[in-house]
Order: structure tokens, then sequence, then C-alpha cells
């Protein structure tokens, strides 16, 4: 029995390690005659090994040798020995496919063609290619179409040998590619015209390539796409000249198509011309623009996209490219342009059997047809303005498209690599057989030497398992495609862009074909008032060559037409350009609005729609962020409030540095508030119920808010004196909301309503309200002084005795003060009275202590509710501004908010102690369970309801039109149109929004009148 040493060194184990599958059979091949003193090279057996597949390139290379002449066979074995480049070509092709193998075995001679292509340009072109087809034709022997596809299939051997040898990469082998196929196409012409004379002297007939053949990007076996177009030579009648143009055409296809002992080049496909394989096969091209401007489909002029003359009459083809042209690059216009991309290629997702949908390197999810249709779209879209993109390459276009600021850089790097593993995948899965196809093998054997092939490029360790290797690289690209395509197919911008018109897609100056007038009359005629300005604007976001340009030129438009759909588009340009300078050379910033789902055009719309977002804004641009967030404008919620602010209030080194760090998380969660309710994220406000829901939701969002910042400050202040006194603060402290605070109905400009409430320290020397004092001091005054950060005015002129009194008094002050002093308007203020900071266990105490007042267990006496009434009516007539309109003001106006909250306050008062439903802070629901509880008939709290909610609404539309707090309507027409549509009024009806206001309150100051005054 041999030794296990001697096992390992046998013949077939050395073959073994070096790749062979089936040793044996390589073995006896080696030992064939052909192949003498071949076995025992070890540097022939290394090369044969880093072959895809070894034994079939040692089965290539024995038929080679053994169909050759002695001579020659014994030339081919000295220069394999000899010369390492030809070795490696040569057995690089026999190793991956097995359709050159049989080309060779069958013309011995080309192996020629290895060594002499490196003395020729290294990457020919169709000129170089065409010398070659012709020289073998005119030297062979064979009938001229044999000839050719023997000539071809020689010139296939050589760029297949660069590709597989590594001396051109997948760009430059796609591209000789599809040279050699414009060289074959224009030399089956040639013979077409040699069969037929007489035809080509009565047309001039040009052949345009399309698809990947247009695109200088083809594959080893594809269908070669082409129209024709042809035109009668003078004298000859068109209907004639059509007739022998189409003979010329059927014949050329019939060369390359046909299957003899040669085989057969490619199928030429022509089913891309106008009206498919039901329309003629040749039209002139005037009858190819009449088809176009009336009767094309969006996918045929993203079809033209790759247009490109490859043979026959040059000029008429460069016609054709030059005329259709204008039709491409305006297709984006069309209506419904972008759904209709994008609804053809989920459509051809749909028509992919099912068993090969996870097979499909080409149609299937993350496959090459997600780049290509994306790098179309886009380039449709944005062509129509920048020439750049206008190629037919992909590779070449998404450059392009990079370059512009179209594509992020690291987004179009990774298409880019993933395009060129996926077409690379798919040559090597052509190259196999030369057969046409698009899908993974299934065959173990097929995918080891598949993943040989493929080893340079896969980043992982193929050496272990070279098939599970070369899948992870696939998914791995596959997901990042889709990825990639569903961020860029699907981009709203796209559909933006698309949508605009031909002058306001070239409304950013700089475009060539838009003068300085003709600027400021579409931007006059646009809405802007100060047109001058705006272009001024516009030359500074968009002039130069910078990348950061590129992308402000392709924004600009769509931020155009979002600025003219508002009441002040020079406001929000303005806003966009200070937003710009502060964060335009922040790299996220501008990738956000190309890339991220609707940032741009929500960006435009809080702009524009008033004045205290964008102030918002300009303090912190950076917050522009949470807009392309999908869940970045979602209400943060007390607690996670009260943990932020507290964590920034605990970093910092003084009270003053802790309140500052406070208000800058209000700042922040402010604009979150006002963006969302610009965008109408908080419900749909088209029905009153979804107007009502989104007022609740700002206004709690707005309480938790400001509630979170005072306990931020009341803990900083704390801190503060403890730090100062170094000692612990002797009085536990809590912060009672009042009015529209206390009632989670705060506005955007509302003061913070409070109650400051002590309780001191057991066993302790300290004043403890002088402590109080001095806290609750501080916190008022940081929270006012003057900053970057808008200021919270905590107002505590509804503490007993009002600003007369003590800011800070104990429990039991505030209970000696409410037994023996007060007076009906406290008990009516309580009602909104809630624990919102500081100590929550004696917050609820002095709840506890408040609650007789605001329900008082024998109702409402008739003095408590003559001084109410009498109250009202003094407020009503004192305090309403001298001009202003008691129609229109919302707070103390007819039907306003005062006579809403007043009435139900007073059913509050006489009937809170004994209705459960009545005990509540906030107004609606108390309002509801009056109706509920019969004390409103059901349509007089509508009304009510309805007013209130309306006057609420306005009041917030005031402030984020003006940036500053209004009880009546602007005076100013663009400032009242900016309130009208925040409340869904379009265009030239802020009048209907004023009379439909003044109903509503009118209605509800006749139901007051009835309940109030009885």
């Amino acid at each position: 029995m041999p030794a296990a040493g001697n096992r390992l060194s046998t013949p077939e184990a050395r073959l073994v390690r070096r790749g062979f599958t089936d040793p044996e059979a390589a073995v006896r091949r080696l030992g064939a005659p052909a192949l003498t003193g071949l076995a025992d090279d070890p540097i022939l057996l290394d090369a044969l090994g880093g072959t895809a597949d070894p034994d079939l390139a040692l089965l290539g290379l024995a038929r080679l040798l053994e169909a050759l002449p002695e001579g020659d066979r014994h030339a081919l074995r000295d220069t394999l020995t000899t010369s390492k480049p030809l070795r490696d070509r040569l057995l690089g092709v026999l190793g991956a496919s097995a359709a050159l193998g049989d080309h060779l075995a069958a013309h011995p001679r080309d192996w020629h063609a290895l060594v002499t292509f490196e003395l020729r340009d290294m990457h020919p072109g169709t000129g170089e290619f065409r010398r070659e087809l012709d020289e073998r034709i005119r030297d062979s022997a064979a009938p001229p179409a044999d000839a050719l596809r023997a000539a071809y299939r020689r010139c296939l051997l050589t760029i297949a040998a660069r590709d597989l040898s590594a001396t051109a990469d997948f760009e430059q082998t796609a591209a000789e590619l599809a040279d050699l196929a414009g060289a074959t196409l224009r030399t089956a012409l040639e013979l077409a015209a040699e069969q037929q004379p007489e035809a080509a002297d009565a047309c001039r007939l040009a052949v345009i390539g399309m698809g990947k053949c247009g695109g200088r990007e083809l594959n080893y076996v594809s269908d070669v796409d082409v129209i024709f177009v042809a035109e009668p030579r003078e004298g000859v009648e068109e209907g004639r000249a059509l007739q022998a143009a189409t003979r010329l055409a059927a014949a050329m296809m019939r060369i390359c198509s046909d299957s003899t002992a040669e085989g057969t080049i490619w199928p030429v496909d022509a089913n891309l011309r106008p009206e498919g394989r039901n329309g003629p096969l040749v039209r002139t091209l005037a009858s190819h623009l009449a088809y176009y401007q009336r009767w094309a489909k969006t996918w045929e002029f993203q079809a033209l996209l790759k247009a490109r003359p490859v043979a026959g009459d040059a000029e008429l083809g460069e016609a054709y490219v030059a005329e259709l042209a204008p039709l491409v690059w305006s297709a984006a216009g069309r209506e419904n342009f972008v759904s209709d991309v994008q609804q053809m290629r989920r459509r051809v997702i749909e028509a992919i059997p099912l068993g090969e949908v996870d097979r499909q390197l080409k149609l299937g999810p993350g496959g090459l047809r997600d780049v290509e249709f994306s790098v179309q779209l886009l380039q449709l879209v944005h062509g129509r303005t920048d020439p750049a993109l206008r190629s037919g390459n992909t590779l070449r276009a998404l450059h392009a498209l990079s370059e512009g600021g179209y594509v992020g850089r690291a987004d179009a790097a990774s298409l880019d690599a993933a395009y060129r593993f996926l077409r690379t995948l798919e040559h090597r899965i052509q190259l196999h057989r030369l057969r046409r196809t698009h899908l993974m093998p299934t065959d173990p054997a097929d995918l080891r030497s598949l993943a040989r092939s493929l080893a340079p490029m896969i980043n992982d360790d193929t050496r272990a398992d070279p098939v599970a290797a070369l899948q992870r690289e696939w998914k791995r690209h596959a997901l990042e495609v889709r990825r990639l395509h569903e961020k860029l197919f699907y981009r709203p911008l796209l559909t933006a862009v698309a949508a605009l018109s031909g002058g306001e897609a070239l409304l950013t100056p700089g475009t060539p074909a838009l003068s300085q007038h003709a600027a400021r009359a579409r931007l006059e005629a646009l809405g802007f008032a100060d047109p001058a300005a705006a272009l001024r604007h516009l030359q500074a976001l968009a002039s130069g060559v910078s990348r950061k340009a590129a992308i402000q030129r392709t924004l600009l438009p769509v931020l155009l037409a979002r600025f003219s759909d508002s009441a002040d588009p020079d406001a929000g340009l303005l806003a966009f350009r200070q937003i710009s300078d502060a964060l335009g050379r922040t790299p996220w910033y501008l990738r956000l609005l190309r890339d991220e789902s609707e940032a741009a055009e929500n960006l435009a719309r809080v702009l524009s729609a008033g004045r205290l977002a964008p102030d918002l804004l300009l303090r912190a641009p950076e917050a522009v962020a949470m807009l392309g967030d999908p869940q970045g404008l979602e209400p943060r919620g007390r607690v996670a409030l009260d943990q932020e602010v507290r964590s920034a209030v605990g970093r910092a080194a003084s009270a003053a540095h802790g309140v500052a760090a406070a208000r800058s998380v209000r700042r922040r969660e402010l604009f979150r508030t006002s963006a969302a309710d610009l965008l109408g994220r908080y419900g749909d406000t088209a029905t009153f119920e979804g107007a009502a829901d989104a007022l609740d939701r700002a206004s709690t969002a707005l309480t938790d808010l400001n509630a979170a910042t005072l306990a931020g400050a009341l803990a900083a202040c704390t801190a503060g004196w403890e730090q100062q006194h170094g000692e612990p603060l002797p009085a536990r402290i809590a912060v009672i909301a009042m009015g529209r605070f206390g009632g989670h109905e705060l506005g955007y400009g509302s003061d913070a309503d409070v109650l400051f409430v002590h309780e001191p320290l057991p066993d302790t020397d300290r004043d403890a309200t002088a402590a109080a004092r001095s806290v609750c001091n501080e916190l008022r005054t940081l929270l006012a002084a003057p900053s970057t950060e808008p200021a919270l005015l905590v107002d505590a002129d509804l503490r007993p005795e009002g600003r007369q009194g003590a800011l800070v008094r104990t429990l039991g002050s505030y209970r000696a003060y409410y037994e023996r002093w007060s007076q009906i308007w406290e008990s009516q203020a309580l009602l909104r009275a809630e624990p919102v900071a500081g100590d929550a266990e004696l917050g609820a105490r002095f709840t506890e202590l408040i609650d007789p007042l605001r329900y008082p267990v024998t109702g409402l006496a008739e003095r408590d509710l003559l001084e109410i009434r009498r109250i009202k009516a003094r407020i009503e007539s004192e305090r309403l501004p001298r001009g202003a309109d008691p129609t229109t003001h919302t707070k103390i106006g007819r039907g306003g908010l005062a006579d809403v909250e007043w009435t139900v306050q007073l059913l509050q008062l006489r009937h809170g102690h004994e209705l459960p439903g009545l005990r509540t802070t906030r107004t609606r629901p108390a309002l509801r369970a009056a109706a509920e509880a019969g004390l409103l008939a059901a349509e007089d709290a509508a009304v009510l309801d309805e007013a209130w909610v309306l006057a609420s609404r306005v009041r917030a539309a005031v402030m984020l039109v003006r940036g500053r707090p209004g009880d009546s309507f602007p005076s100013d027409a663009r400032e009242l149109a900016g309130v009208a549509r925040y409340l869904g009024y379009g265009e030239g009806h802020t009048g209907e929004l004023v009379d439909d206001y003044r109903r509503a309150t009118r209605r509800a100051r006749s139901v007051v009148e009835h309940v109030f005054y009885e």
C-alpha cells in the first residue's frame, strides 16, 4: 500500500491542488501526443490552475493543439512555455469560454490573433475592427456572410482575452463590444448593398444604434437594437426609396441573425422603432419626427436617450439624432412622465417569472435595470437644463450626475461599483457558452468557475468557499443597488422638477437662454414683489462652478415653484438664502435637500409660510435636518423632553448656563412644533374635527415644552443657589400652571402664567421663603433675559394680591389667603391651575387645597354670579384695544375666546362639584361634559366649540405668519393672505376667511348671551 506522502505527490494530487476537479481525465489529456512535454511544465500547470475552470482550459488547449498542423503546434507550444502574456490570455479564454474554445478548435490559426493584437491599438475602435473584418472576409474562401461570422468571433476572441487578462476593464470591454457591433453592422450593410446594388442606389440608409449598442456598453451576447431611417436619393420617388431601404435593412439583419455552420453573430432587433413590430421597418426622418411629436409614449423617449448612428449614411444618422434630441430632452415635461417611468419599471419586475426573480441579474430588484432606470430618469428630468447629462452611456451619465450634484458622491460611487460588478458577472456568465442570458447559473460547477473568474473583484476570501463568497458579494451589491434605486428613482424632487414648465426649469440665472430681463419677468409672474432682489438672491445662491452652486441650481426651480404657491415668495427665498449661507458649506445640508424624502419641499413650505419658523431656524440652522426625517416632526412628549432638558442642565457650570441650555432645547422644539403644524403633520385640517385635533396636538406639544423648560430652569436655579451657598436649598418648590398654560391650550406667543408655592424643609435655620424667592426670581430673569434663544416670559400676576403680593408663598399662606380674602375671579382663575414642575407631592397638596374653591359644594352664589358678569362686561368695554374691530378680535371680541371660556368656566363653578366631567382645566373637554350633562344644548355646544377652535387657530396663524403675537387679523395684505393659507383658504379667498370668522363668532355670541347672561 503506498505511503500517504506518495499519494500527495501523485500527478492527480498535484492537479487537485491546482484546482482541477477531474484529475484523472486531466492526466490522460496531458499524456496525449499533442501535449507531449507539457505535463511536466509546472509553469504551464500553474497557469492552468489560475484559470476559471482548469479542466475546461486543458480540454480547450488539447483540442486546439490537436487541430493544428504539426509546425503550428510546435510554434504554439514554444510560445506557451516562453511567453507569459500569451499563455495567460489564451488559457484565460479557454478556461472561461467553452464557446470560444469551440471556435479555436474549428479555426485553430486564430490563436495568432492573441499575439498580433498587442502590436495594434491596445483598445481598438470601430475603424480597427472594420479593417480586421474586411481583411478576414477578403482572405477567406468562404461565402462573405460566413467569413464575417468567423471574423467576428476572431475579434471577439481578442476582446475576451483583454477582458479576462485584466488588460481592459469592464467599461473598455463594453465599449469594444459595441464598436465591434458597429463595425459588423457596417460590413453587413455593405454586403447587403453588394447583393442588391439597385436598392443601394435608390436610397440613403442610416442605422441608429439603440440600447446598449447605442450607449457603447454592449454585452458579449445581446440583441443589437437598431432603428432604420432612410431618405430617397436625388430623383428617386420616396415610396420606391423606402422599399429599397427596407430590402437593404432586412438583408443586413439576415446576415447578422441567420445561423449557419459558422453559427450566428447576434439577432438585430428593430422593435424599438415607431409602432414597434407593427410599424414599417424603415421610415423617413420626417415620418420619425411626426410620430414622436404626436404619438410616442414615455418609454420611447427614454429609449431614444441612447440613440447613436452606427452604420450607413453618417450625415443622415447625425441629422436623425440632432432632430430628435429636443424631443428627448423635453419629454420630462409630459404629464405624468415620472410616474409613467416608475410604473414601467414596476411592470418589468412583475413580468419576471416567479422562479427567476432571485436569479435575475438584469431585471430583478437590485439588478442592472434598477441602476439604468435610475440614471436615465435623473438624466431626462435634469438634462433639460444641463447638457452635461446627455450621455447614452450609463457610467458616464452617472459620473456627470455626481459631478453636477444631482447624485451624492458616495451614492454614485456605490452605484458605479455595483454596476461594474453586476455587468462583469453578466459578461462572465454569457461568455461561457456565448448565450444570451441574465440568470445566475444553478449548476455547482458553473458557479465554481464563475466565482473563480471573479475572484479579484470579490471583497471576500474565495479560497475557502468561492461560491459562497460570490453569492455574498452579489447580494451585497444587489441590496445596495435596490436601496439607492428606491432613494433616487422615487425621489419626490424628480416629480417636482419634471412638473416645472420649461421656463421655470430654466429660471436659475446663469442659463445662457435666460436674460436678466426675462428672469425678472418670470419672477414677477411667480408672485415675487421685488424681482430684482429675488434675482440677486438667486445669483448669490447658484452662480459659480462649485458643487454647492450646481446642487442649488437643481433645487432652486422646485423651491421657487413652492415659494410662488405661498403668500410671501420674497420672504421664503430670502430665508432660504440665509439658511444656505449658514449651512451651505455643511456637507449634509444640500445632500439632505437633494436626496431625502420631501426635505426640500418641506423646507420651502416652512420658509415661505411665515416668519416664526424661519426665525427659529436661523438661530440654529442645523435643525433643518429634522425636515428630512420621517419621524423628525413628531412631538417629543413630556418624558423625553424632561430627560433631555435635565441632562443638559446637569452638565451646566452655572444657573445661567443651565437655563441657556434649557432655552436652547425649547427653541429647537418650538421649530419642530411650528414646522409640523405648518406642514399639516398634526392632522387633516380640511375638516373641523381634523383642525381641532391638530390644534390640540400643537397646544399639548407647546405646553409640554414650556413645562419641561420650567422644570429644567428650576433645577438649574436651585443648583445655582446651592452652589453659591454651599448647602441644600431649605425649601421644596412647586410650579403651578395657570391660564392657557394650565389648560394645555398654549399658543406660540403665550406667556407662562404660573403660581409658585414652597414648603420649608424641616430642621433648617435658613429663611426658606427668602431662598425660594431668590430661586424663583432668578428663574424668571434668566428665562426672559435677552439672548439668541426665544424668551419665555413667566407671568405670576395671578398670585394672591397680584403684582403687589409675595411672589412665593407657603401652602399655609395660600390657605390663609384663600379662606379669608379670596374673590370670585380668583376661584375662576384657579379652574385652570395644574402643577407642572418642581415638587410633585407639594403640587398635589396645592391641588387638594384649591379644589373646594373652584368647585364649591354650594355652587355659585348670586352675588358671585353678578360679579363675574360685571367683570366680563368691564373687560369687554375697557380692554379692547383702541380702534380694534370687536367682530374680529380673537380674545375679547364678540364670540371670541373669552366669551367661550367664561361661559364654560361659569358652568364649572356652578356644577363642577356634582359633575366630575367638569373638573378639568381644559376648555373643550369641559364643554363636551356640559353638553353631555344637559347643561348646554348639543347644537349650542357645537357652536361654541367651533368658534373657540377657529379663534385659537387664527391666533396661532397670526403668530406663525408675523413672528409676533396678535389677537386680530393682520392689516397687511400679505400677512392676511398667509393667515388664510394656514387656515386652508386659497389665494384670493381672504375675504371668505374673515366672513366665516365673523359668522362663527356671531353665532357663538348669541349662545353666550343666552347661557352666560341668561
